[in-house]
């Protein structure tokens, strides 16, 4: 959702309620992070998993102002060896906007020889980087040569991957498809205003 003024504030604590995971403890570490600042787009994605026999809730929230990306995560934990109640852990981020290195925006399209502009791609994946985090993948160089048995080093790739989104029609429904595409295009035009 990529609006502007006080709407937006309110409209990202009501699309925080309607997640319906934590929707208070959601909302205040949010809006401690945001701070004065007005809210310029947003996005929120609660996600269920399924580990061995549990069922594991995790909500992200993602907020864009002219000055911050903001990232905040909060995932339930059932009682274990630290605590004899389940509980919730929530963490947030605040990253100056011009310290934004990539966005990067893959889209799933369903039947791509019939492909009509401006359809909604049934599946979205939205990764960026700030430099937090960054992967590294090695695997061992050859030379070509079958029968070649010289040591020949590593080649690999290292990949900045801050935060990584997924975001389905078929899981999250459409509203939220278009949204994580406003929300990307949000982040990117912020980088580029953000730039010397």
């Amino acid at each position: 959702m990529a609006k502007t003024g006080t709407s937006t504030s309110q409209g990202l604590r009501t699309a925080i309620e309607r997640s319906g995971y934590y929707p208070a403890l959601v909302a205040e570490a949010v809006e401690s992070v945001v701070g004065a600042e007005p809210i310029t787009s947003y996005l929120v994605h609660q996600e269920t998993t399924f580990d061995a026999n549990e069922v594991r809730r995790h909500v992200t929230v993602l907020v864009l102002t002219p000055s911050r990306f903001l990232v905040s995560h909060t995932d339930e934990q059932g009682a274990d060896d630290t605590s004899p109640v389940p509980y919730a852990t929530t963490s947030t981020e605040s990253v100056r906007i011009g310290n934004v290195s990539s966005v990067v925006v893959s889209r799933v399209v369903a039947n791509p020889e019939s492909y009509t502009p401006g359809t909604l791609p049934r599946e979205v994946v939205l990764t960026i980087g700030w430099g937090a985090v960054s992967r590294l993948d090695l695997e061992p160089a050859t030379c070509g040569d079958p029968e070649c048995e010289a040591d020949h080093g590593y080649t690999g790739s290292a990949t900045a991957d801050d935060l990584q989104l997924r975001v389905s029609e078929a899981g999250d429904g459409p509203e939220t498809v278009a949204q994580a595409l406003a929300f990307a295009q949000a982040v990117s035009d912020a980088t580029i205003e953000a730039r010397p």
